[in-house]
């Protein structure tokens, strides 16, 4: 079986208005997913003074914010009407590298600015808006080329 897909001209790839709008709400809901495991562990080891290292703090802080991400994402496709075994497939599947490359952006931004896994009041939203933009584009990409997305 042959699929066919419509070859646009590379000028107009990146003008689709909705493709954006809806890429960004795709990439709204990860970022949500990944900041709730992210900056949740952060703050646990912020607030109890667990004297980990700050490297082993961000890992931890990235694998936690992929799995709430990937809960988050699968629990909104199944509610959607996805059997939960799909819903967790395409959350893990179209996701991956999104959340990954937000998470690593975020704690990137954190490290860079505070010198360590530190939540501060102006820190937060910078991280916040590195973590959407980061992914932003790519989620586009796989929206408008495959016609993939989690939402």
């Amino acid at each position: 079986m042959q699929t066919s897909f419509q070859v646009e001209p590379k000028s107009t790839f990146w003008q689709c208005r909705s493709t954006w709008r809806r890429s960004a709400h795709n990439t709204l809901w990860c970022l949500l997913g990944c900041a709730i495991g992210d900056f949740g562990t952060i703050a646990f080891f912020q607030f109890s003074g667990i004297p980990w290292p700050t490297l082993a703090i961000m890992t931890l802080a990235i694998i936690n914010g992929l799995l709430t991400s990937i809960a988050l994402e699968t629990f909104i496709l199944a509610k959607g009407g996805m059997m939960l075994k799909m819903a967790f497939k395409t959350a893990i599947g179209m996701s991956f590298i999104s959340m990954l490359a937000m998470e690593v952006a975020m704690n990137a931004t954190d490290w860079f600015l505070t010198g360590g896994a530190i939540l501060t009041w102006w820190v937060v939203p910078i991280m916040l808006l590195v973590g959407f933009l980061v992914p932003w584009p790519y989620n586009y990409w796989r929206l408008k080329k495959w016609g993939k997305a989690c939402h």
